[in-house]
């Protein structure tokens, strides 16, 4: 779920955000994700990280720092320390709507603003950066020959991915007055790094650089063969995964910490969740555990989890494993293990038309006989997912109340 949010920055200017919720809207934590230097957060590896965190319980709120995508105010007009400034304006703001945020994420020049702006922010528990410098100054080396003109006329127009920018002299200014070596040492914040060797835009001793000078607890990730952006959308989904599994040891979550205002019928059990700018991806819930469902690539899909139907066969073969579980336990027969393959098919039927069939071929390890073999095979048409398929069921479809 996607919430649209408008933030006033420190000079009244409205900076466009969005929340990312989990399937449920059960959070239980709050996270901040920066993006780069002249991006926004319409980025592919903003919006994939953000979404994929959703899957562990965050929420993240993700947003165009001034003069960037949808935020107000004039780019030319800022520089690093506005985009601290702009953090902490998203800091407060979460503090008081929301939660306060636990973990801040940031993406390259958002890396260096995230360790800047974290001095301030005492309720965050975990850092991660991803290709991020470890000296704001190193966004000079960006801008090239134009710094020569930058320093002579006061400004220059630059090109950056492709797009035109006004870079003003003072922007070049209050990046020499930003030294993140300075304050590394003395942060006490568990801290995740994440950087390519193969990144061409900020290189990998910066990551060096920064591991160095951080205090413990601190980790390395490298992200071999990724590019600076993340281009390849596994690079992203990698990283968010490593983030959700690093991140769980400090923050803790547990039910003291999670929003559990009642945000869905009080019968709901499962939440599904799709959102229209990931094709037919859709998050799945029962408000402690988190699935994807997607089409495979040639149904137009992206093969991100289990088909619809799929789903169906994973939850029958998952009953039918569980009741031989049970018989056998209380029948104290030596069943080691089971599996049961499955596989959907529509068969032609008698009336001309077609039928819905599941097969189970169910292969039964351990010192069984004949006979326990068999009433096995018997139990396992009695699952309880086994009868609701084999009889009638009414659907019920109702509008959100």
């Amino acid at each position: 779920m996607k919430q649209r949010i408008e933030i006033p920055n420190s000079n009244g200017e409205i900076l466009h955000a969005t929340l990312e919720l989990p399937a449920n809207k059960q959070v239980a934590q709050y996270a901040i994700f920066a993006h780069c230097f002249t991006c926004s957060s319409q980025l592919s590896i903003v919006r994939t990280i953000s979404g994929e965190l959703t899957q562990y319980g965050f929420g993240v709120l993700r947003f165009d720092f001034t003069g960037l995508g949808g935020s107000e105010g004039d780019f030319a007009d800022t520089n690093f320390s506005h985009n601290v400034s702009d953090l902490l304006a998203v800091n407060a703001y979460m503090v008081a709507h929301y939660a306060a945020p636990t973990l801040l994420i940031g993406h390259s020049l958002g890396g260096a603003a995230v360790l800047m702006a974290a001095a301030d922010m005492p309720h965050v528990r975990a850092l991660v950066t991803i290709g991020a410098p470890a000296h704001a100054q190193h966004v000079s080396h960006l801008l090239g020959d134009a710094v020569a003109e930058i320093h002579q006329t006061g400004e220059a127009e630059v090109a950056i991915g492709g797009r035109p920018f006004k870079v003003k002299k003072h922007f070049i200014d209050d990046l020499e007055q930003h030294d993140i070596s300075d304050l590394l040492p003395a942060l006490r914040v568990p801290l995740l790094i994440l950087h390519s060797p193969q990144d061409r835009i900020v290189g990998i001793e910066n990551a060096a650089e920064i591991y160095r000078l951080a205090h413990h607890p601190k980790s390395f990730i490298s992200l071999d063969g990724a590019d600076h952006l993340l281009t390849n959308k596994a690079d992203s989904l990698y990283v968010a995964r490593t983030i959700a599994t690093w991140a769980q040891r400090y923050l803790m979550f547990d039910t003291d910490t999670a929003d559990t205002a009642p945000l869905q019928p009080d019968n709901a059990q499962v939440v599904a969740h799709l959102d229209m700018d990931n094709g037919f991806k859709t998050h799945i819930s029962n408000g402690r555990h988190a699935i994807i469902a997607d089409e495979p690539v040639e149904d137009g899909g992206e093969d991100a989890g289990f088909g619809p139907y799929e789903l169906l066969q994973a939850a029958l073969g998952a009953c039918t494993n569980m009741t031989l579980r049970l018989y056998a336990e209380r029948k104290k027969w030596p069943l080691e293990e089971v599996y049961t393959h499955l596989a959907f098919v529509r068969e032609p039927h008698v009336d001309g038309g077609k039928q819905d069939v599941i097969t189970k071929k169910i292969e039964l390890v351990g010192d069984l006989t004949a006979e326990q073999r068999e009433r096995l095979l018997e139990i396992a048409d009695k699952c309880p997912v086994n009868k609701t398929l084999q009889q009638a069921m009414e659907i019920r479809t109702l509008p959100w109340a």
